[in-house]
């Protein structure tokens, strides 16, 4: 099965673009932000779909070097942990970054310690987490170097993040919890959809289909998202 984020309906508001999804598909990620922000989980109770969540991430840093904001942001992550608890979501997050090179180091170690508060978090919860890996400047994890992770905590693989770094066949040769698909040229994250850019999905719908893991496809146009299922289902299955 794939899933569809909302991402591609993200200026619909969470109800209409669940009705839309579901007419899709019965797994859907909820992009937990902006108009589908959640501050509980009834609006997702009220579907028969499968989910999993991307935390919030657009105002979270969970490895700044200024602790009442690192602090703040597990704060709204672990909100979303709950939430994920009740419909039996696991959870997507984002590595969090430094505002300058001098800082790697110190951001590195404070991703550490949030990794361990969210690992409590999640256990605590009965939910699993994985974090996603970026390609954007000052982000961490943006190479396989960086793996394992503090703790063991999964990957999320964002393909199209991996290809603008020139790392997807790195990153696919590492143990996988979690999949984004979409696709672009190498030089931008445009969240095209699959198969209109430079993205080797031949290697990685083996690495899918070794993990067991049923993709997300996570592209900006919902069009865009029935254009990609429809061609993976053609050519993969």
């Amino acid at each position: 099965m794939y899933g569809i984020s909302t991402y591609a309906l993200h200026t619909l508001p969470l109800a209409e673009a669940l009705d839309r999804i579901a007419a899709l598909t019965g797994y859907v990620e909820v992009m937990d932000d902006g108009l589908h922000f959640l501050e509980n989980a009834e609006p997702l109770l009220s579907y028969d779909l499968r989910y999993t969540i991307h935390a919030p991430s657009r105002s979270v840093n969970i490895a700044s070097t200024l602790e009442p904001i690192r602090r703040a942001s597990v704060e709204v992550i672990t909100d979303c942990f709950s939430i994920a608890a009740e419909v039996g979501a696991d959870v997507v997050i984002h590595p969090g970054y430094f505002a300058w090179e001098a800082d790697k180091e110190e951001a590195r170690r404070q991703f550490g310690r949030s990794l361990d508060e969210l690992s409590g978090a999640a256990m605590e919860r009965s939910i699993n987490y994985a974090v996603e890996n970026m390609a954007w400047e000052f982000f961490l994890l943006q190479t396989p170097d960086e793996l394992p992770l503090p703790g063991d905590v999964g990957l999320v693989l964002d393909v199209g993040h991996a290809n603008i770094r020139r790392c997807l066949p790195a990153f696919l040769d590492h143990p996988i919890s979690h999949f984004h698909l979409h696709d672009n040229d190498g030089s931008a994250d445009t969240h095209s959809p699959v198969g209109t850019g430079t993205v080797d999905f031949a290697a990685v719908m083996k690495a899918v289909r070794r993990s067991g893991v049923d993709p997300v496809i996570e592209v900006k146009e919902i069009e865009g998202a029935i254009e990609s299922i429809e061609k993976l289902e053609g050519i993969y299955g």
